[in-house]
């Protein structure tokens, strides 16, 4: 099979795995554990070009870039333009490489602002509205969005091509709608239609689980990258695997104990620089259950972490699952 070469805009991506914007997750520690392992081009999680606007702290918190995360993609939401332009020169002032607009996050909350999947159902102000962003920023724009708004609404491959017309860099495609969230399977099938039917590169998304669903998406969809969402949760490693494997057909085997928790303090101490110790502790225990997943005796050691509060009791209990093992 022939690689595909991703570059987006003036942007060149050294391969074509790409880290899904997701919430609560692709904050920057996740993401230079990505980068670590091989990713091509990380994305931020989501962020309100609203809460931007309105110098909320939280959220400038979050659009932290570290020099080794590069090419990076920071991805906004919004449904307004004057904020939405906002937020995208914000993030390119920051360090951004590329701006995202969301058009697919499904979350009631989002949606019920006008923002992410609603945008799918008004495809003439998402294209004004990615039209104005366009405008005003000197980086490429790029949008994610969904299949369409339900089975009976798909327009993923009409809103890529208006989206092309005004000078969007790139699209990627959930191959799901919104009706669906995040359940059911993934239809490549418009996403090979979505890449059928513009001339921009096109990253594919949805059930990207192992470094054969890498392989298979780009050989059905033909696809200029390929998007890793919940497939990366507890599992950075898949960009480093995943990249190999396409290259050389050899499956590497998956990391043993010792190199899971070994990035899980890694992935602790990231957190720890960023945002504080006991912060960053509580997040950990949302990624503990994804490393430790199919672990013996993982159930008691996910029961214990709920209760540490600081990295030297990490690590005491990380050590000690080692040891009993």
């Amino acid at each position: 099979m022939k690689l595909p070469k991703l570059q987006i805009g003036d942007v060149n991506i050294p391969n074509p795995l790409v880290l899904a914007p997701m919430a609560g997750i692709s904050n920057i520690a996740f993401r230079i554990l990505a980068k670590e392992q091989g990713a091509g081009l990380v994305c931020s999680e989501f962020v309100s070009a609203k809460a931007i606007y309105y110098g909320n702290q939280k959220t400038q918190d979050m659009l932290i870039v570290d020099e080794k995360e590069h090419p990076i993609s920071i991805q906004i939401f919004g449904g307004d333009s004057e904020s939405l332009v906002e937020g995208a020169r914000a993030v390119v002032a920051v360090g951004a490489d590329i701006v995202d607009i969301n058009m697919g996050c499904p979350v009631p909350k989002v949606v019920k602002t006008g923002s992410g999947a609603a945008l799918m159902k008004d495809p003439v102000k998402a294209w004004n509205l990615a039209a104005d962003v366009v405008k005003a920023v000197d980086v490429p724009v790029t949008v994610k969005m969904r299949a369409g708004w339900d089975d009976q609404n798909i327009n993923a491959p009409q809103l890529a091509e208006m989206l092309e017309d005004i000078g969007v860099a790139a699209v990627t495609i959930h191959g799901r709608t919104r009706a669906q969230l995040y359940q059911g399977k993934a239809d490549w099938d418009i996403i090979g239609k979505v890449k059928e039917s513009v001339s921009i590169p096109v990253i594919g998304n949805g059930d990207i689980y192992a470094p054969t669903d890498a392989e298979q998406m780009l050989e059905e969809t033909g696809v200029d990258g390929v998007m890793i969402a919940r497939g990366a949760l507890g599992n950075p490693w898949i960009f480093h695997r995943t990249w190999h494997y396409l290259q050389t057909g050899e499956l590497l085997p998956e990391p043993s104990v010792d190199e899971k928790l070994g990035m899980i303090k890694r992935h602790a101490d990231l957190l720890i620089a960023y945002k504080g110790e006991k912060r960053a502790i509580r997040e950990m225990r949302q990624h503990l259950p994804y490393y430790t997943k199919g672990l013996r005796g993982s159930s008691q050691l996910r029961k214990e972490m709920n209760q540490c509060q600081t990295r030297e009791g990490l690590e005491q209990l990380l050590d000690g699952f080692l040891a009993v093992r």
